[in-house]
């Protein structure tokens, strides 16, 4: 028993002195993640619009259009086409006739994804894009449909909160309360369609959430933005090569 002891107490203090020993080196490494789609056969891209819908209170469709023709401009090799955001919703609703015969008369505003089916088709439409394409130069092409909503939420919802005993020690315990909360939900469908054939090429659907307490006032257009920081990585994953950076340590 006594032998057994020694050989125990002598391996942990071989482990304790080659710890002691031992340095330790954080080295910073890079993950290249391949991109979803491949552009190689692109030298341009044209973010051309959107169908939008939702709150009134943000021009989801212009802000949308600015906004990822920005980060293009400076996270992707292809050349960004500055143009005029395409009346979308128009060309939709071109040719289609009412119960009357009429020309059908523009839909009420989109409130809805379910508003939204009246205008999809247009993303379909393989001579109507195949027409912008040879317009710009046969670009890529980068579309799709935006809901920005306001909604409201209530139930149980845990947080921390601040205890101090009769010592006057503080801690913090998680305690469950009854919340109403509001706020906005983020919901872009972008399409990616080849300016030579006009046919889609990749569609990708996002959603992303933020809830403030109910008597918190936040603007919507700045909701909007930082919702829209979110998803914009996974936007330039599937068009560019990304990048994702982590350390390693190398013992020595």
């Amino acid at each position: 028993m006594t032998a057994r002891l020694a050989r125990t107490l002598s391996s942990v203090a071989a482990v304790i002195v080659t710890a002691a020993c031992t340095s330790y080196y954080e080295i910073p490494i890079e993950t290249p993640i391949r991109p979803k789609l491949d552009v190689s056969a692109f030298q341009r891209v044209f973010v051309a619009g959107f169908i939008a819908g939702g709150t009134e209170d943000v021009d989801s469709n212009l802000e949308t259009t600015r906004l990822l023709r920005s980060q293009l401009r400076t996270k992707s090799e292809l050349r960004v086409i500055d143009a005029d955001v395409l009346p979308l919703m128009e060309v939709a609703l071109e040719g289609r006739e009412g119960s009357n015969g009429d020309k059908q008369a523009p839909a009420a505003a989109i409130k809805e994804d379910s508003d939204l089916e009246a205008y999809e088709h247009v993303f379909a439409n393989v001579e109507y894009w195949k027409r912008i394409g040879e317009e710009y130069q046969q670009p890529l092409i980068v579309t799709g449909t935006v809901m920005f909503a306001p909604q409201a939420r209530s139930g149980i919802v845990q947080r921390d909160q601040e205890v101090y005993d009769s010592f006057g020690r503080r801690r913090v315990v998680p305690v469950r309360t009854y919340m109403e909360r509001k706020g906005f939900v983020l919901r872009p469908r972008f399409i990616f369609i080849d300016g030579r054939t006009g046919t889609v090429l990749h569609s990708e659907n996002f959603r992303e959430e933020i809830l403030y307490n109910a008597n918190q006032q936040s603007p919507a257009l700045s909701s909007y933005f930082e919702l829209m920081d979110r998803l914009i990585p996974s936007f330039l994953s599937t068009l560019s090569s990304q990048r994702v950076r982590g350390t390693r340590i190398l013992l020595q």
